[in-house]
């Protein structure tokens, strides 16, 4: 079947968000008094709160406020994002430019709220490119469940199997396997284990590396 759309999520994919993700989430859970370190961030990049507070609570204990760390994670990140801004990652313009070319549909998937979705997107002026925008709060279950990508190809009128997902991380990937899309990695801050090797339609270095297996397919 002839893939008419590409689904992107945003931080780490598009954006040169992990890193900063990384860096709060750690300052802010040790504010709170508890030891996070980089492997506890990985563990739950674009994974929903409701897979998060207990995968957290079960490292950290009960006492582990995911929603009161979060939330200072949040009030640090904008400030610095206020700053120094965001970066896009490398290849973000140079493949959005040929979708719309090429008249693709294209949608955002991602586990950030609407507001911050949008206010990400404009200011590294990207935002009109898409034709849709699936955010965490707009569905019941969040990555890694389906939910996310099979409201982005309901939204943009197509089947899964018409749509490639573009994703940095494991729980992102498996959310699009689990809905049905071809998932194409592009790694940013961990390369993909054996299980999520598995599942992948391809892995690539950089987002415009997705021209050559769209105009090969």
């Amino acid at each position: 079947m002839r893939i008419k759309g590409v689904i992107f999520d945003m931080d780490g994919l598009m954006l040169d968000t992990e890193k900063l993700l990384m860096k709060f989430w750690i300052m802010s859970a040790n504010e709170f008094g508890f030891d996070m370190k980089k492997e506890h961030v990985l563990g739950i990049r674009s994974l929903a709160a409701k897979y998060a507070v207990p995968k957290l609570q079960g490292i950290f204990g009960e006492s582990f406020d995911y929603f009161a760390i979060r939330k200072r994670r949040i009030e640090l990140m904008n400030q610095y994002i206020k700053e120094n801004g965001v970066e896009k990652k490398p290849g973000l313009d140079k493949l959005l430019k040929y979708l719309k070319a090429n008249e693709y549909k294209i949608a955002v998937a991602t586990a950030t709220d609407e507001p911050r979705t949008e206010m990400y997107l404009k200011s590294v002026n990207v935002l009109d490119y898409f034709d849709v925008m699936v955010c965490g709060p707009m569905v019941e279950n969040g990555k890694p469940a389906p939910d996310i990508y099979l409201k982005a190809c309901e939204l943009l009128n197509l089947e899964p199997s018409e749509c490639i997902a573009l994703e940095d991380s494991p729980n992102g990937i498996l959310s699009a396997y689990r809905a049905g899309c071809k998932p194409i990695m592009i790694p940013d801050l961990s390369q993909p284990d054996k299980e999520t090797s598995q599942i992948l339609f391809k892995k690539l270095d950089s987002l415009d590396m997705v021209i050559d297996v769209l105009e090969k397919i």
